[in-house]
């Protein structure tokens, strides 16, 4: 039986976002999204979690080297999302509503070509001390 075992690596990076629906009237986005539908936008403190699962190597007993891992997130996620505003400055949320569980998505699917695909990803981004979400779930 191989031995897995998860890595983890901590970032932060703080963005800007208004969550909207334009297909909806301005009464329809208030009553949904309350004060996240701000017109002026509002912001979060983003802690982002990578957790990756595998069998460490047997020659350098690494799963993945953190230094990479952390190179990979700073050019993928916090070089394109680091005092943006999502709405506007960054492509992958021009159409796509910046809620916590699409900017999750969006940094995994940033991510994971850059990971050996013997080893599972996980994105956990937490908006707030008590509000996270994990993407994918198993």
């Amino acid at each position: 039986m191989e031995n897995k075992i998860a890595v983890f690596r901590r970032e932060q990076f703080n963005a800007a976002h208004r969550l909207n629906n334009p297909e909806w009237s301005e009464a329809e986005n208030q009553r949904v999204f309350g004060k996240c539908n701000n017109p002026n936008f509002h912001g979060h403190n983003y802690i982002l979690e990578l957790k990756v699962v595998g069998v460490p190597d047997p020659k350098t007993g690494y799963v993945l080297d953190m230094k990479i891992l952390s190179d990979i997130i700073q050019q993928e996620v916090i070089k394109k999302f680091d005092h943006r505003n999502l709405n506007l400055d960054t492509e992958e949320f021009k159409t796509l509503n910046p809620t916590a569980e699409n900017i999750a998505i969006v940094i995994w699917n940033l991510v994971r070509p850059r990971i050996d695909e013997k080893l599972d990803l996980f994105v956990r981004l937490y908006e707030t001390e008590r509000n996270f979400v994990e993407y994918p779930v198993k």
